[in-house]
């Protein structure tokens, strides 16, 4: 009996059916995956052979389709359910690439030529292949493949085109930040690991043509080197600076070493602080020598300033003395018998003699003396006006107004409350409350 014809050879263009292929990387997907996935489906044919095709008697293969039937081959080697079964499973290697190069659209890697020349190749190979399945289904899924990985190739080149332009202004934006870095920085240390950064950021962008780029690194190239100019010119300059700076701070430590037995205190402590000013504004010279000048500097301060310590240390215990004497005066203030008006006051008038008698507090405590005192003269000065205000007629006429008042709302309050109105009874008990109060306060004000 004759033997069943080879299955049709993979195309050398098509990818193997059993391995899907590793597209190269690119920076761009090949199609958004929403697209790949309304491309048309295709049953398997070896699921239902009979559904696609039949064999005659002769042995002649038929693939079924709206269309019309098509001969595809012949089956000698079996029966007519063994011929369909072998050419269906060639139509599921068939629909097996296509959806490889549907998978190679879905994964996005931007592989659209390659997956457009593939596509071509295996549906022109529908048109006389020797297959039963649903031809039509896989010619429409192929030709939906074909003009996704189309639109995918624009898409690509596109995509392409904009990373090339993103990456020539991400260069342009270094360039940009080199030339105002090469023109004003004077952070020179800042400034050379931002350049040797930018230039590890630079080898980093890829996908410019070469004389752009090339154009884009000698600008570049040249920000780098006016920098570097600059810098050189600048630590040549900060040199002569220290020299001038060295001679400065030698005329401050003389003249602060002349300064530092001077018994004026005030304006020497003033000098020195002023001496102090120069220095910093005198700059920096090398490090042996700014330490060396400053430690004599240092020294002659600290000598002038332990000296006035001492002095103010003596001075301090005096005002110490002092705050015991008017701790005793305040203790005195404070037992004044109010009672006697006029006896309160010649007692305060003496007090208040001798605290300006004695002299100065610690600088800390002087607002607290003062309070405790005006609390003594407040305390005597509000006797004084109570007596006044009991022999005042005007306030005892308030105080009786406002008795009065209360008397008036608490009975309207009660009249309401006696007439059933809850309401009128609260708002007058809130007046009288209030009114209470008022009484109240004038009548401590009269004493």
């Amino acid at each position: 009996m004759p033997t069943p014809p080879d299955p049709t050879p993979p195309d050398p263009g098509t990818p193997d059916p059993a391995v899907e292929p590793t597209p190269a990387p690119s920076p761009t997907p090949a199609t958004p995956a929403a697209d790949v996935a309304e491309l048309p489906t295709v049953l398997p044919a070896s699921d239902e052979p009979a559904r696609w095709g039949r064999v005659d008697a002769d042995g002649t293969v038929w693939t079924v389709a709206p269309e019309g039937d098509r001969a595809v081959g012949s089956w000698q080697a079996g029966d007519a359910a063994e011929g369909l079964a072998h050419y269906a499973r060639r139509f599921d290697d068939l629909r097996t690439e296509a959806d490889l190069l549907v998978r190679r659209l879905h994964s996005g890697r931007g592989d659209a030529a390659g997956v457009l020349r593939s596509a071509t190749v295996l549906r022109e190979r529908l048109d006389v292949a020797a297959v039963v399945g649903d031809l039509p289904g896989l010619v429409l899924r192929l030709d939906a493949v074909i003009t996704t990985a189309e639109q995918a190739g624009r898409a690509e080149k596109s995509a392409k085109a904009t990373a090339r332009e993103q990456a020539v202004a991400r260069k342009e934006a270094l360039i940009g930040e080199a030339e105002t870095l090469a023109e004003e920085t004077t952070r020179w240390k800042h400034a050379g690991d931002r350049f040797s950064a930018m230039l590890e950021e630079w080898k980093t962008i890829r996908g410019i043509d070469r004389k752009t780029d090339d154009a884009l690194w000698k600008r570049f190239a040249k920000a780098r080197e006016t920098f570097t100019r600059r810098r050189g010119a600048h630590f040549a300059e900060l040199d002569r600076a220290r020299a001038s700076a060295k001679a400065r701070k030698e005329e401050l430590v003389v003249e602060a070493e002349s300064l530092q037995d001077s018994d004026d205190w005030g304006p020497t402590a003033g000098r020195y602080k002023e001496l102090m000013t120069e220095w910093k504004a005198a700059g920096r010279t090398s490090k042996d020598a700014d330490d060396a000048l400053w430690a004599r500097f240092r020294g002659a301060q600290d000598h002038f300033f332990s000296r006035r310590s001492a002095t103010f240390d003596a001075r301090d215990a005096e005002f110490a003395d002092n705050a015991k004497a008017k701790e005793s005066l305040l203790a005195e203030a404070g037992s004044i018998d109010l009672s006697d008006v006029d006896a309160a006051r010649a007692a305060l008038r003496s007090v208040q003699e001798r605290w300006d008698q004695i002299g100065k507090v610690p600088r800390e405590r002087v607002r607290e003396f003062a309070g405790r005192l005006k609390e003594v003269e407040d305390r005597v000065r509000a006797a004084v006006d109570r007596r006044w205000s009991r022999t005042d007629p005007e306030r005892e006429a308030r105080v009786g107004q406002f008795r009065e008042r209360v008397e008036q709302f608490e009975a309207q309050a009660a009249k309401a409350r006696a007439a059933g109105d809850e309401r009128r009874a609260r708002e007058a008990d809130q007046q009288a409350a209030q009114w209470r109060e008022w009484l109240a306060a004038a009548e401590r004000a009269t004493g």
